[in-house]
């Protein structure tokens, strides 16, 4: 926690000298002490002082000054530190106006000049006031703070980033805090532009995108080499077993990620059945675990940064990223993973951000506590998303197009919900599951009010009121960068090893040059490796997609002798 401030204002330069020689004397080891001429003055230096979220202990102000009352001063101040303590510093003739105060302003103190020696008529009032203060008023937060609303689009994507970098932060939410509305205002001169973040050091950044925020979060957006080895692009758990294993072998490796480590495993509540923890880990922490072993082992990670473009010449792979820059290496590794499929239903886009989330709710879970809320999807992400939910929702209705979740006998196993999470959903009381039903309309104008939902069996129809709906119904690949560089199939996942022949009647592309056949992981590109969910037929599991970033690191070793 940063040093408590008091704040002496005085018009009179010996005066205020003097005030500040003795506080500084008695309280300068525990307290910073600041000082101003003016009403004005110190009134810009309380609205920096809030914008850096720097407690405020107490205003010790004179009465009689030009321009601005002691009395008016501690009227506009208390407006961002209503809890400091108040003392009015008065000659004989303002007594009047500070008894007045006493019921207008709550003021605690006046004190009469001259105050010597300021061991009987100064400190102990001062003694009395700060030890209340520290004993009452709650430590502020001195991190990053977020101010906005939450039916912001552009709010929930800030605070998803931090949360999913894992960057502690505090939520002011401008509809019910007077205090952090005055300050956004201040701010944003008019602009009505949300959020805006508040940094420790006293700079704000207003609706910043990704890459200015994660420049000064101080995440890596640069390569320091332009060739590396082998390039990743994706930071999932493909791809951060990739940089693991790379970079552990002595590979330069340099990884890519438009959002944050961990992909859409990044974003589970809970995952129990990962090898190795029998209590389960939170996606963010295998992320947070592997982010670290990689960077340990000398693997680059680029946040923010997205890729545009591929290409391949001669035997070398060549990446361009959304700021310009291009990279180039020997091998490739595209682990871009999916995003979730798009529900459309009318009125979805109008609330889309704004009660309406695709993916996990680590990030909003907390705002919803108490209310209804809503989950599409029955697959394990939805599963997990249900389990956190129940946590502060009084209810959760997980909605399910197929007709059951115990999906034991599927031959879709890959797919289906882990039988774990399907005995804890049963077991939670505020969950309630729904098969065979659809949303088919969504209600609110400004932030999602209800839902429409449909049973596929019976035509039924009704709405619902719910303050959230989190939607986890099925993937999209992040593939389009790869048209026309490597075989796709008609649903855009990447195909690898055999399966690019046996798409072809047994013969390869004519980008594909050598004698051998592909690499299991190898795509119809020589050097250039797919892994994760982008693949075709791949194995939905996150252990699954660590094996093959690491399998993917022995066939490169295997590729790197032939260049």
């Amino acid at each position: 926690m940063a040093e408590p401030i008091i704040l002496t204002v005085d018009d009179e330069p010996q005066v205020r000298n003097a005030v500040e020689r003795d506080l500084r004397q008695q309280y300068g080891a525990d307290y910073r002490i600041i000082k101003a001429g003016s009403g004005a003055e110190a009134l810009d230096t309380v609205r920096q002082l809030k914008q850096r979220n720097a407690p405020v202990a107490l205003f010790l102000v004179d009465q009689r000054m030009p321009g601005m009352s002691g009395t008016e001063f501690l009227a506009e101040a208390l407006k961002l530190y209503p809890e400091a303590r108040k003392v009015l510093l008065t000659a004989y003739a303002d007594t009047e106006a500070a008894i007045a105060s006493i019921n207008t302003l709550g003021l605690d103190h006046y004190i009469m000049k001259p105050w010597d020696p300021p061991e009987q008529s100064l400190y102990p009032v001062l003694d009395d006031l700060l030890s209340d203060w520290a004993a009452t008023v709650p430590v502020p937060y001195d991190g990053i703070r977020v101010a906005g609303t939450l039916w912001s689009a552009s709010c929930h994507n800030t605070k998803d980033f931090l949360a999913r970098n894992q960057v502690p932060y505090q939520w002011l939410d401008i509809e019910s805090d007077a205090p952090a509305k005055d300050l956004v205002e201040a701010v944003n001169k008019e602009a009505h532009r949300l959020p805006v973040v508040f940094f420790p050091d006293g700079t704000t950044l207003v609706e910043p995108d990704n890459r200015a925020l994660a420049e000064k979060i101080g995440l890596r957006t640069q390569a320091a080499q332009p060739f590396y080895d082998l390039i990743i692009v994706g930071a999932g758990p493909a791809g951060l077993g990739a940089a693991v294993y790379g970079a552990s072998e002595g590979l330069r490796v340099v990884m890519v990620e438009r959002e944050a480590a961990g992909g859409q495993a990044g974003t589970s509540a809970l995952i129990e059945n990962y090898l190795g923890f029998p209590k389960g880990l939170s996606g963010a922490d295998l992320a947070r675990r592997a982010t670290i072993q990689a960077e340990r082992f000398g693997a680059e990670i680029l946040i923010a940064q997205e890729v545009t473009q591929v290409s391949a010449e001669g035997s070398y792979r060549f990446v361009t990223l959304s700021d310009g820059t291009r990279l180039g290496c020997y091998a490739l590794l595209i682990a871009t993973g999916v995003s979730v499929r798009r529900l459309d239903v009318p009125g979805i886009e109008a609330v889309t951000g704004a009660g309406v989330y695709y993916g996990g709710p680590i990030a909003e879970a907390v705002h919803y506590r108490g209310q209804r809320v809503a989950v599409v999807g029955g697959a394990n992400s939805a599963g997990q998303a249900a389990m956190f939910l129940s946590r502060y929702a009084s209810k959760v209705t997980l909605l399910v197009r197929g007709s059951a979740i115990d999906k034991r006998d599927s031959a879709d196993v890959g797919t289906a919900m882990s039988q774990y999470l399907v005995e804890q959903i049963n077991a939670t009381e505020n969950i309630e599951v729904l098969l065979r039903t659809e949303v088919i309309k969504v209600g609110g104008e400004d932030r999602l009010e209800d839902i429409t939902i449909r049973n596929d069996d019976s035509g039924e129809t009704k709405t619902i009121p719910v303050a959230a709906m989190f939607c986890l119904i099925g993937a999209v690949p992040h593939t389009a960068l790869m048209a026309g560089v490597v075989e796709r199939n008609p649903a855009g996942f990447i195909l690898t090893g055999q399966d690019i022949t046996l798409t072809r009647d047994g013969h390869m592309p004519r980008s594909w040059m050598l004698k051998r056949d592909p690499f299991l992981l190898e795509t119809s590109v020589p050097g250039i490796f797919a892994a994760g969910d982008v693949r075709q037929g791949a194995i939905t599991r996150v252990a699954a997609a660590v094996g093959q970033g690491g399998m993917v690191v022995s066939f490169v070793h295997e590729y790197l002798k032939t260049v």
